[in-house]
């Protein structure tokens, strides 16, 4: 097999559904599956079930990439690399994904959260061609959102859980009290699916475009932009997940963008730009695993010496 036949595995590990899959790249992925998210055991059991079929029907894998739900331990120095965090996951603290998925995996491994490796996706694929700083946002079961910076993602003392900041809260909404169990009222407990269906009993989808829900949600969504915007400096803003699938969402956010900015940033450009800057991913909620096939990608390319699990080098 020659290098550019190279066969990749990539895992996209989120709260609702893994998808898995294996190709030679992201323009060539040969198989995929969609597994319901359960308990750990039971998911990835059947994730294993899939990357040990895969292997027996096309080769080896020669480079692993996940992108999980966190938060997560994502300092590969650390004894406990790839291990959930204080997930509002249930079941899910402490789940380890790179010590259960290494029998299928005995390769080089990268390992990034959904919503980072989501913008490496948006930068090389979806809106943020072209930019040198892409900022990535889902809204859905949670909210998460990545940022990617000349084809890097941003980490530190652990990822970006921007989901969890605060926001000012809506006059028309203060009697809500939020679902977060660490928080309340952060932005993931007011403005996430599961927050919209406690309020309104309803999925935003199903509710009129005049429904006082969007420009409520939409606020605290333009809060989190103009707070991007300012902290990182993102040329592109990319919203995705089930909660804007109707396209009825972007407006109010923009609009909220628009107002907390209150002209300050960009100074040289007309009001325009949040337009230009607060964009839907065209990548059809895909982001998640072609960016985990770009850090699979990524692994392959690296050191085997220095960072592959197990013993095969990277001859037949």
């Amino acid at each position: 097999m020659s290098a550019g036949e190279r066969l990749y595995g990539a895992v996209e590990a989120g709260g609702s559904k893994f998808l898995c899959a294996v190709g030679h790249g992201v323009h060539e992925i040969i198989e995929e599956r969609r597994i319901a998210t359960r308990e750990p055991a039971e998911t990835l059991a059947e994730v294993l079930q899939f990357f040990h079929a895969m292997q027996l029907k096309h080769g080896r894998v020669r480079g692993f990439g996940i992108a999980a739900f966190g938060p997560i331990q994502l300092d590969r120095r650390a004894p406990d690399w790839g291990r959930m965090l204080a997930t509002p996951k249930p079941g899910w603290a402490n789940a380890n994904l790179i010590a259960t998925l290494q029998p299928v995996a005995d390769c080089a491994i990268e390992l990034d959260t959904d919503v980072n490796a989501a913008a490496l996706a948006e930068a090389e694929l979806g809106a943020g061609q072209g930019c040198s700083s892409v900022a990535y946002v889902t809204v859905g079961t949670g909210i998460g959102a990545g940022i990617a910076i000349n084809g890097q993602t941003l980490r530190g003392r652990m990822h970006p859980e921007m989901g969890h900041i605060l926001v000012r809260r809506d006059p028309r909404d203060l009697t809500f009290p939020g679902i977060c169990p660490f928080h309340g009222d952060c932005l993931e407990g007011v403005s996430s699916g599961i927050a919209i269906q406690r309020r309104w009993q309803s999925d935003l989808s199903a509710l009129s475009e005049e429904h006082v829900a969007y420009s409520i949600i939409g606020g605290y969504l333009g809060q989190l932009a103009s707070t991007i915007a300012l902290v990182t400096s993102a040329e592109r803003i990319v919203f995705s997940g089930g909660v804007l699938e109707n396209g009825l969402l972007l407006p109010h956010i923009r609009d909220a963008t628009r107002d907390a900015l209150a002209g300050y940033l960009p100074p040289h450009e007309p009001d325009g730009c949040v337009e230009n800057s607060v964009c839907l991913s065209p990548l059809h909620g895909r982001a998640g695993l072609l960016g985990a096939m770009i850090l699979a990608r990524r692994a392959g390319e690296l050191s085997t010496s220095q960072y592959a699990i197990g013993r095969w080098d990277d001859q037949e």
